[in-house]
Parts: C-alpha cells; structure tokens; sequence
C-alpha cells in the first residue's frame, strides 16, 4: 500500500533504529498465537533494522503465527465436554463450553507448528511517500500502526486524484489512447455497476477489440487494468487507484545482484528508483493530486493511496 507521509515529520535515523530496535521480533512462546516485529532488511542476523540506501529508508516487518486446525480443538472439545457430562451428570453450560474449547486451545498449541511471513517498508521522506509491501488491506494497516506506534512524530495521509481510475480506465480502453508514458496490457476486469454485479475478464487478450467498448457502452466498468510504464515496469491499476502484480521488466535489473556483492544495495535502489518515477506518473496521469481538503473530501490517516504488491522486488 502506498500512502502519504503527513507533513512535519522529518526522519532521524539514529532514533528511528533505537525505537525499531524495542519493538525487535522475537518468536512465538509456547502458548503464543502470534508475534510480531522488526527484523534486519537484509536478513543478516544482528544487523540494522533500518537501511538507508541512497536517502530510501527500507525496514522489514516480521509476523509469526500458530494455528491449531479448528477441528481438532472440536473433537478434543467434545471428548472433555462428554467426561464431563459422564462423571457428573449434568451438561455444561455455554460459558463453560466457551472456557474448555480454550482451554483445549491453549495446551495444543505448544504442538503447533509455526507459520512466518514478513512485509517490507519503504519510506522516501524526500517525496513524502510510503510504500507498505502487503498483500491485503489488514496486513498494511497493522504495519502502519506499528509504524506509527515506533517512530515519533509519524503519520500517513490518504491521496486523491482529479480523475477517479475508473473513470480513467474507461477512457483509455475506449479510445485506446493510454496516458504518455503508459501502454495497455492484455488484462482487465469489467463489472456491471447495476443490481446484476455481472463480471467480464480478459486474461492474455487483446484489449483493442469492440467487444471491450461494448460492454463499457452497456455499463460494465474497469475495475482492473493491466498497464506497462515507459516499458521498465507492469502492474494492475485498480478502480480504488491500487497498484498490484509489480513486476520490474527484462533489462531493469542488469548486472546488479547477480554480479556485485551489494546486490541488496543495488536492488533496493534501483528499485525504488523505477517506483519514485512511475508513481507521479501515474498520479498526473489521473489528473494528478487533489489538494487536501479539496471537493469536500477529510484525509483520512489509514486510509491507502495504492495497493502495491513488488511480489518480483529483489530486495
């Protein structure tokens, strides 16, 4: 997700590092469901949890969990909750019931098996950007929260733009006349905004079809477009003005990781590079940023300017 870095706050790196270090991952314990904190970018074990690569400031978020399959706590429920009734004579009660199931919980979890994932950060205080690497809307939220519970003085603002991607979208796959810079892929999604919610995908089609058009014509509108920047760089642009499927093109990445010792170094800000440029590109592309404030609209400070999911990120 990328999001706005509200205005004042400016980074110190040295403090920023000292509060990641308090929140530092550590594993689940025995009873424990799930874990979370900061871990070194770079995946090397007591390096720093902060990395500054060419003024981009690149951190790593690490989760943790334990899931003992619910119908195991089921049976091992009703073999508890039968004894119970088989020695006394009576049938617990709700609250009861509730207490046993966690209980039973609680004593399999030490037997679990755990399950890790990690989302990367990266902060460009020179562009007031933030770019949160997560795969679903809460996912991002409990980065940015722990983000802002880390770093003081840190908080991020929602963008909106002159031109809503839907209706953007809709323009481009008519004409077929995409933003300079832009070029139409071969992906799409179109939804009927009626009661119906009828869907049409085209997956590895041609998009410059009347077919396409028509169904615009009808009503059906874009809500996915598959788009490649300046040939370096293809993503899904969504109608809630997401970024999704990053995918950093052939040649983008030439002679970096696989031949330097600093690949992380090189990756990273190549990277980000390609991303500093495309993003205004596209925000201007959709008649760029709304003042805050701007057509009655209140920033919102969880709220989500893109989606971006850099599954194809080196770094």
């Amino acid at each position: 997700m990328v999001y706005r870095i509200a205005p004042g706050w400016a980074p110190d790196l040295a403090q920023i590092e000292a509060a990641l270090d308090k929140e530092r991952f550590v594993e689940c314990g025995a009873s424990q469901e799930m874990a979370m904190g900061w871990t070194e970018p770079r995946n090397v074990a007591n390096g720093p949890l902060l990395e500054s690569v060419g003024g981009q400031l690149i951190l790593k978020l690490m989760f943790e969990s334990k899931s003992v399959p619910a119908s195991v706590i089921k049976r091992k429920s009703e073999d508890r909750l039968a004894q119970i009734e088989a020695t006394t004579g009576r049938k617990p009660g709700k609250k009861e019931t509730k207490e046993i199931r966690e209980d039973v919980k609680l004593s399999l979890l030490p037997m679990a098996f755990t399950k890790r994932g990690a989302v990367l950060v990266w902060i460009d205080p020179a562009a007031g950007v933030l770019v949160v690497d997560a795969g679903s809307q809460g996912r991002a939220d409990e980065v940015v929260t722990a983000l802002v519970k880390a770093i003081d003085g840190f908080g991020v603002l929602q963008i909106n733009t002159a031109i809503s991607p839907m209706a953007a979208m809709s323009e481009w796959l008519t004409t077929q006349e995409p933003p300079a810079g832009f070029t139409i892929d071969r992906e799409c999604e179109l939804k009927a905004a009626d009661e119906s919610k009828s869907v049409v995908k085209y997956a590895r089609h041609a998009l410059d079809i009347d077919e396409v058009r028509q169904h615009i014509a009808d009503g059906k509108l874009p809500t996915k477009l598959a788009m490649t920047w300046d040939d370096r760089v293809s993503f899904m642009l969504t109608e809630g003005l997401q970024i999704k499927k990053v995918t950093f093109l052939d040649g983008v990445f030439d002679g970096t990781s696989q031949e330097k010792e600093d690949g992380f170094d090189a990756d990273a800000a190549i990277s980000t590079g390609e991303m500093r440029q495309m993003i205004p590109d596209l925000l201007l592309a959709l008649g760029g940023e709304m003042a805050l404030g701007a057509a009655g609209t209140t920033p919102d400070a969880t709220a989500p300017l893109q989606a971006v999911n850099l599954a194809e990120s080196p770094f």
